[in-house]
């Protein structure tokens, strides 16, 4: 991924529900204006759910997202609407497509009824207009977005008539989509609002068998980035070499921001006058989950044999000798605590919906998950009453650092 490159992470995403063979696949071609998922007249043909990041106008940089029908019936239909439910996690608009000739289902109103409860924004797009008797396929959209409505998770009014077979009214659902997007709630910064222009900030990054070959992982690259645009100067260094990179620098940095393996090492080399992060923790506070993070890494200081601890990672990846979550948590967890607790693990889309298993949750960074996934986990814990923190929080509450950790980011946050 180059410094380029729109994470998925940060795109928003939009996602299409409804029955199968309401035409939810031949709207988002119709849509995207590509072909991204089969389109058959056989029920059922999309399984898992497909996505694709792309740049799409007017919106910008999005994914799209087409699930599988939500009356499949059977295991298999239940695997498959399970899928699909993930997706809500995930969502920032919901597109329900419903068949214009059939009308609204049972499985249509629940839908819905999720979209409300969960505080999704939504559209109804009433599909197959073409077919809809005397219409010839030329109707106009119903209703239009309304903010107050779309606000607290949508409204009927958000409801347009189209055809993805003819085009009709396509133009107007993404303008649609795009005004919902614009009303969303403004996402936290990164590191620009703690930085001037001239500020010089060290980047810790060590380099070992689990770093990627030839690239820096997302968050390196994001702050990067950020400082740049912000005017910042990021000099970047591996932990072997920061103590000579701190000489080099005619006046201390205005922060240090290092990877959180290596937390303990850098605060001794790291003066206590200098203000000294992770990547981790700035992930968490632009995430908007710094305060339950901190919350809950006080769980790891009670922690007992036995007790239920999941690591969870949003993103998939090979697991090498000396992997943070299988291997090093685990072993500093048992450490600092003295107790044998069971840990599970977890990755990518498979973030259990029943955490009653846990006494803790320490979940990475979450650089790969878009804000709404992250929120949506953090609220599946905190609603079942599980602690949870995430991976760069939990090691400097083990280190005894935590408190120099977030000194210089959280008086922002009050």
């Amino acid at each position: 991924m180059s410094l380029n490159d729109v994470p998925s992470g940060e795109r928003k995403h939009i996602a299409f529900f409804g029955c199968t063979n309401a035409g939810k696949s031949s709207l988002v071609n119709a849509f995207t204006g590509q072909k991204l998922s089969i389109v058959s007249e056989e029920h059922g043909t999309t399984t898992d759910p497909v996505q694709k990041a792309m740049e799409l106008q007017p919106l910008g940089p999005v994914v799209i997202i087409d699930t599988a029908g939500m009356d499949d019936k059977g295991v298999l239909g239940d695997l498959r609407m399970e899928k699909t439910l993930q997706v809500l996690r995930k969502t920032d608009i919901a597109v329900l497509v419903i068949d214009k000739t059939v009308g609204k289902s049972e499985s249509d109103e629940k839908l819905i009824a999720l979209f409300r409860e969960k505080n999704i924004p939504y559209i109804i797009a009433w599909n197959k207009a073409d077919l809809t008797a005397g219409s010839g396929g030329n109707e106009k959209p119903v209703g239009g977005a309304d903010s107050e409505n779309t606000a607290a998770g949508g409204s009927e009014n958000n409801e347009i008539t189209v055809s993805a077979l003819n085009g009709v009214n396509i133009d107007e659902l993404k303008e649609l989509a795009a005004g919902m997007l614009k009303d969303l709630p403004q996402e936290n910064e990164l590191i620009g609002d703690l930085v001037s222009r001239g500020d010089k900030l060290v980047l810790v990054v060590p380099i070992d068998k689990a770093a990627p070959r030839g690239r820096l992982i997302l968050p390196q690259q994001q702050v990067i980035r950020d400082a740049l645009d912000h005017g910042a100067i990021p000099v970047v260094c591996r932990d072997s070499e920061l103590r000579e990179t701190l000489k080099a620098l005619k006046e201390p940095p205005k922060m240090v921001i290092t990877d959180s393996q290596v937390f303990a090492e850098v605060s001794k080399i790291v003066p206590p006058e200098i203000p000294l992060t992770s990547f981790s923790i700035l992930m968490a506070r632009y995430k908007g989950n710094l305060e339950p993070s901190l919350e809950g890494a006080d769980r790891l200081k009670s922690l007992k044999d036995g007790d239920g601890v999941l690591i969870s990672e949003g993103c998939t990846h090979h697991r090498q000798c000396g992997d943070i979550g299988s291997v090093k948590l685990p072993k500093w967890i048992r450490e600092f605590t003295g107790a044998n607790p069971t840990i599970d693990l977890s990755s990518g889309t498979e973030f259990p919906e029943d955490l009653s298993k846990y006494d803790l949750i320490i979940h990475c960074g979450a650089c790969m998950l878009n804000p709404a996934e992250a929120r949506a986990r953090y609220g599946l814990a905190r609603a079942q009453g599980v602690p949870i923190t995430n991976y760069g929080i939990a090691i400097a509450c083990m280190k005894g650092i935590l408190d120099r950790s977030v000194k210089s980011i959280r008086g922002r946050l009050d």
